[in-house]
């Protein structure tokens, strides 16, 4: 076993760099057995030095980043601190001067992932990022490596704890949105500003950097879909819940039938109890994956947190270590097959419409009508009225999103038509 240890720097310290820093102390011996090698902390890049950090020697604390990643001694550097900039820059500069890099920033890779892949091949680094998607549950890996040389056709998942605890309040509690989100809030699963949550940034963040690795191609966030969950209401849950369904804000990374074209979209769906995803509650996070000759395998887990993330963190760090020690590089990127992006109105979907009507005869036809003169197949109808008012609810067979949202359009245009109560995208049948 090697006795000189192997050195690390830290970027970032609040709750994952934190308990990040506290593993590696409290594990060193465990650490040092798996790697083959002592890991050492020489540095802790932060903002605030004056804040106590229990367990971090204040001699290794600085706010100079570039500093300490252009030491030149470093073996890896470990990113916490998020964001665009200055991360990109720091990550850059520590390929420059040797280190490789273990990330957790979701938001930097599924902007500019090839870059930063670019530059850790240009330098013969490591870049691992395993933390970025889900916490702790293992996903980039399987899929990188473990699923290396299977065909992945489908990643659909549950991949946002925050978004996931509030649709699961909605519908157990019968609890409206914002009452969720203050709930959310309470117990610290929701950011003081929750925008990146519910309105499905931080998802379709995830759901970039998973289809990229899926279907080895690269997929940035401008190609994501992206819808929240803000306008799901207390009549949507209940309009699931009469369809023996519950409503979870999904992440869809599917290969076309033809093989020629990817799509990636995060948005909030009807899926029926049966399917595996609708079990998952609370803030926990599921991910199902569609391979060709593995099937189907399911990925369950707390997605965010301190210790979750630094978990992963800690696994990728010991990963790159070894690698140090091999004098080896892992895998990079894959982006060989150059599949284009289909936009979200060329993906097959089914609809949930639910329309208020005027409670007279004809109308149904007229609705009807709507549907078959934009080429929309209805599933099931279910109509109620009373005293001139009516509701129609109307689930489609799949039919491309395009042609749905015209429906939909055309509708609104019916005299009979008072007004579209809610629409939602039907998945996982």
């Amino acid at each position: 076993m090697r006795t000189r240890p192997l050195k690390v720097a830290l970027l970032g310290c609040g709750v994952v760099g934190s308990e990040v820093a506290r593993i590696m102390t409290t594990h060193a011996d465990d650490l040092t057995a798996r790697i083959g090698a002592p890991v050492e902390l020489v540095g802790v890049a932060v903002r605030r030095p004056a804040k106590v950090r229990e367990g971090i020697d204040p001699a290794l604390v600085t706010t100079d980043a570039t500093a300490l990643v252009q030491r030149g001694d470093i073996d890896v550097v470990i990113e916490v601190i998020g964001g665009i900039e200055p991360a990109r820059t720091l990550i850059t500069t520590a390929f420059e001067h040797g280190a490789s890099v273990v990330s957790a920033n979701k938001a930097l890779l599924a902007e500019d992932g090839a870059a930063l892949h670019a530059a850790a091949e240009k330098y013969g680094r490591d870049l691992y990022y395993e933390a970025a998607v889900a916490g702790a549950i293992p996903l980039v890996r399987p899929l990188r490596e473990s699923l290396a040389g299977d065909k992945v056709n489908r990643v659909l998942g549950i991949v946002n704890g925050t978004t996931n605890f509030i649709l699961d309040k909605m519908d157990t509690s019968g609890a409206g949105y914002s009452e969720a989100l203050d709930e959310a809030t309470a117990l610290g699963y929701a950011e003081a500003d929750p925008t990146a949550d519910v309105e499905g940034f931080d998802a379709a963040a995830k759901a970039a950097i998973l289809a990229g690795i899926a279907f080895h191609t690269r997929v940035k966030i401008g190609d994501v879909h992206r819808e929240g969950i803000t306008e799901v209401t207390a009549a949507d849950i209940a309009s699931a819940r009469r369809m023996g369904c519950t409503v979870k804000l999904l992440a869809i990374c599917e290969r076309a039938a033809d093989g020629q074209s990817v799509t990636a979209r995060v948005h909030p769906a009807m899926i029926p109890l049966s399917h595996p995803l609708a079990s998952v509650r609370e803030a926990y996070n599921a991910v199902f994956i569609e391979a060709e000759a593995a099937g189907q395998l399911m990925f369950y887990g707390p997605g965010a947190g301190g210790s979750p993330t630094a978990s992963a963190v800690l696994g990728d760090l010991v990963a790159v270590c070894r690698n140090k020690l091999g004098e080896a590089t892992g895998p990079g990127e894959s982006a060989y097959t150059r599949l284009p992006v289909s936009p979200m109105g060329e993906v097959v979907t089914r609809y949930h419409i639910s329309l208020d009507v005027a409670d007279k005869p004809g109308v149904l036809a007229q609705v009807a009508t709507v549907f078959a003169e934009q080429g929309v197949s209805i599933d099931t109808v279910r109509q109620q009225g009373k005293d001139g008012e009516a509701s129609l609810v109307v689930v489609t067979h799949r039919a491309p999103d395009a042609a749905l949202s015209g429906t939909v359009e055309a509708l609104r245009k019916l005299d009979t038509v008072r007004g579209v109560a809610s629409i939602m995208r039907v998945e996982g049948e």
